[in-house]
């Protein structure tokens, strides 16, 4: 069975971009992005310094998890082992992106879709190689069915010391590397110096959707850009650190493809399903005594599903709004990958939707029987909704912050947090009495005192790789530390613990305290989502 694979020599690589010229001329690949691009590093002291070179490219892994989280089959596995791409079917969600640990995949600004090295297939299937192949002046890149044993590219692997990029990530990659230095290879060990540059100009940030204001270092350097891996540190003493290894050349990179908007994604949907979780709960412990009451009724039979539908709405609203491509969101549902959990979490949010107007038109006829029905139903799908993004997040497989155990607890206890602290606002405003509002205070408390728990667990506690560990220590002590300890820890979770606390001894005050302790922790709710998917993004994947 044929398996089409890659070997490149950087023995041989001469660094002259004829395989990135071929590649965007073969397939009319746009200014400013790339499926195939060589970066520099250079080490050592003057004047004993030495250039090396690195091609890089889609692997066509065999385990692709690009394939695996793309939510419309818009990439898909080859019988012959390339990893290939249907512009025709991509919405544009970019979590392929996101899911490539190889920095492969990029959005083409004309098409708004996904694109990147196919294997030149339209070229292998009339027996020709890929274009960067037959351009190579020193034939540094060898191309072929690596099952067949007489092929160039069997030889080579059989006998040369072969390595790939990031084979801790269980992907199998098929891009084989001879002679590849360290400080190539890995993107987090050399020191970026000089600012992206490209054959054409100079760019000063990724066309792409930029966040890279995120590193806010980049202000003390201008026109540089800095390792988020160390704090900023002088030049000589970063390459010394590094080994005597920076990067020298290099292309503009998708620094961060999700940006505010799935950090408002996750708010929300943490506020929809929170409050139809706390509000089951309460009603499951106080009961009903025939028909609700007016104010539990308002509360907890319309105020919850109204709350919670709205904010299920606005987080589909935003999930669409992120795509490049909103005019195929259909996709989802006609050309669906069952495998995608970006598929399942809208399925997930369509039927805690209905669940929601069930339960509200139940409590608007005075129906508490059919309410009763509900609240397992509510509060299991519920739990789905705030939860499932722990798997979406984990498909990301490029992004090792987000592979963290903690984040479907951390996920549950947000909703509850959420749930508590939009009920604690709307009892205020309802006065619905001191039963409830102490109900309210508690789980409100318990939540931020768990939620404060978890985070510092997660970014303060031992880390998997160096990769976890850069962005957690980005998120405390780098550009995102002021989000983290001001509108986060202090705004979100100090003050209103102190707050709440106040509360449970001052009954008079506490439906006040309550509503103000939940505006702090929905500001500290946003404020931490925002820091996770920031600090997930800052590491270099290439």
């Amino acid at each position: 069975m044929t398996k089409y694979g890659f070997v490149i020599d950087q023995r041989k690589c001469i660094g002259c971009h004829a395989c990135t010229v071929a590649c965007k001329a073969e397939h009319d690949v746009p200014i400013g992005v790339y499926r195939t691009w060589v970066k520099y590093i250079e080490k050592g002291e003057f004047p004993n310094t030495r250039r090396y070179f690195l091609v890089n490219r889609c692997n066509h892994c065999d385990d692709a998890p690009c394939v695996a989280i793309c939510p419309t089959r818009a990439l898909y596995k080859r019988s012959d082992g390339i990893v290939d791409f249907d512009a025709s079917r991509c919405i544009g969600c970019k979590s392929c992106m996101q899911a490539c640990p190889y920095d492969a995949l990029y959005i083409d600004p004309y098409s708004q879709t996904a694109a990147k090295c196919n294997y030149c297939a339209h070229r292998t299937e009339v027996g020709l190689e890929p274009a960067c192949v037959t351009v190579c002046p020193e034939r540094a890149i060898i191309a072929g069915d690596m099952h067949n044993p007489v092929t160039e590219i069997a030889r080579i692997i059989a006998r040369e010391p072969v390595r790939v990029r990031k084979a801790e990530q269980g992907t199998k990659p098929n891009v084989y590397y001879v002679g590849a230095e360290e400080a190539a290879i890995n993107p987090e060990v050399a020191v970026e110096e000089l600012p992206h540059m490209t054959m054409w100009g100079t760019l000063l940030k990724p066309h792409h959707e930029d966040e890279s204001a995120i590193d806010r270092g980049r202000s003390l350097r201008p026109l540089q850009t800095i390792n988020p891996l160390k704090p900023y540190q002088p030049a000589e003493t970063a390459r010394r650190e590094a080994g005597g290894a920076h990067v020298v050349y290099d292309t503009p990179k998708n620094t961060a493809p999700w940006g505010w908007k799935v950090s408002a994604y996750l708010a929300t949907k943490s506020v929809g399903a929170g409050v139809m979780m706390v509000a089951a709960m309460a009603i499951a412990l106080y009961g009903l005594q025939g028909p609700l009451s007016s104010t539990m009724n308002a509360l907890l039979g319309i105020g919850a599903p109204v709350i919670g539908g709205f904010f299920v709405a606005v987080t589909l609203v935003l999930l669409i709004a992120d795509l490049k491509r909103p005019d195929r969101a259909l996709m989802l549902v006609t050309r669906a990958n069952p495998g995608s959990w970006l598929v399942w979490g809208g399925y997930i949010l369509g039927v805690f939707g209905l669940i929601e107007a069930a339960w509200f038109g139940a409590a608007l006829f005075g129906l508490s029987n059919v309410v009763r029905w509900l609240l397992i139903p509510a509060a299991l799908f519920g739990a789905a909704a705030a939860g499932y993004s722990a798997f979406l997040f984990g498909q990301a497989e490029g992004r090792d912050f987000w592979q963290n155990p903690l984040m479907l607890p951390i996920l549950l206890v947000q909703a509850a947090l959420a749930g508590a602290a939009s009920l604690g606002l709307l009892s205020w405003a309802l006065n619905a009495g001191a039963t409830i509002s102490n109900f309210l205070t508690i789980m409100l408390l318990s939540a931020i005192v768990l939620h404060a728990l978890l985070i510092f667990i997660e970014v303060f506690g031992s880390h998997s790789n160096s990769h976890v560990a850069a962005a957690a220590r980005f998120m405390t002590r780098g550009g995102l530390k002021d989000t983290f300890w001001g509108p986060f820890f202090a705004v979100g979770s100090l003050i209103p613990i102190v707050m709440l606390c106040i509360a449970l001894f001052a009954p008079a005050a506490e439906p006040a305290l309550l509503g103000i302790a939940g505006i702090g922790a929905l500001t500290g709710l946003y404020a931490y989502e925002h820091c996770f998917v920031v600090a997930g993004q800052v590491v270099p994947l290439s």
